[in-house]
Parts: C-alpha cells; sequence; structure tokens
C-alpha cells in the first residue's frame, strides 16, 4: 500500500522530537482525520538550519512531515513559501489518495505557518492553499 520510503519514514522518522535549541515553533492539526503536529525550526538569518516534529500523526503525515522537514534544511525561509502538494508527491515519489492529501501536507502547513510567524508577515495559511500549489 505504501511505497518503501512511506513505510521507512513512518517508522522511524529521523527528525521527530524537540529541537534543544529553535527559534520559532507552531502548532497546526488536520481536522479530518485528528492528526496535530507541532514544528520547531532554527534559523540563521532567513535560513532554515534544523527542523523538527512532534504530534499525534498517521503513517502518512508522519512520512510526509518528515521527508518534508529534511528536504528544506538549507533554503531561505521565503522558498518554502513556494511550496505545495506537488512538492510532497515530488518528495514522497508516490501520489496520495485525496481522502488523505490534507494528511501528506500538514508538516508543509505548519513550518509555513511557523515561518509567517517567525517573519510577523501577518499570513496565515490554510489548508486549501498548499493543495492548490
Amino acid at each position: 500500500m505504501f511505497n518503501e520510503t512511506i513505510t521507512f519514514y513512518s517508522k522511524t522518522p529521523p527528525n521527530k522530537g524537540v529541537l534543544p535549541e529553535f527559534d520559532v515553533s507552531f502548532w497546526e492539526e488536520n481536522r479530518t482525520c485528528g492528526d496535530d503536529l507541532k514544528v520547531y525550526i532554527k534559523l540563521e538569518g532567513n535560513v532554515i538550519k534544523d527542523w523538527s516534529f512532534q504530534g499525534d500523526t498517521a503513517i502518512i503525515t508522519t512520512a510526509c512531515a518528515s521527508i518534508f522537514g529534511e528536504s528544506i534544511i538549507g533554503l531561505e525561509a521565503e522558498e518554502v513559501f513556494e511550496f505545495g502538494y506537488s512538492y510532497i508527491e515530488e518528495l514522497i515519489e508516490a501520489p496520495v489518495s485525496d481522502r488523505r492529501k490534507q494528511a501528506s501536507v500538514l508538516g508543509l502547513l505548519t513550518t509555513r505557518n511557523a515561518l509567517h510567524k517567525y517573519l510577523w508577515n501577518g499570513r496565515k495559511d490554510v489548508f486549501d492553499t498548499v493543495l492548490h500549489i
């Protein structure tokens, strides 16, 4: 049902837990499936230096969040706002069923909102925002 990447990251997410030092955190929930996720981001200027997460998450949410988090290390914060569902699909090398798409982008959505908070730009994204990029 899930590819090897999803299975690996859902069982052993290398970036799960609270960073010892972080500059911003943000909590988000997916009311559709009951998942909740909190991300922690360490930045140097506007460059993402480290990222982690914790929460009560399903297999697809855990795997996609973890894979996504690894992919943004070293990027400028503003670059993350260019990513949507299609980016997650590229990372996991498989489409996600319509029923699980919100779960697949929860890490991305939470990270975007953490970065909005960090940048003090007055914005907050919703699922529709990231699902249609």
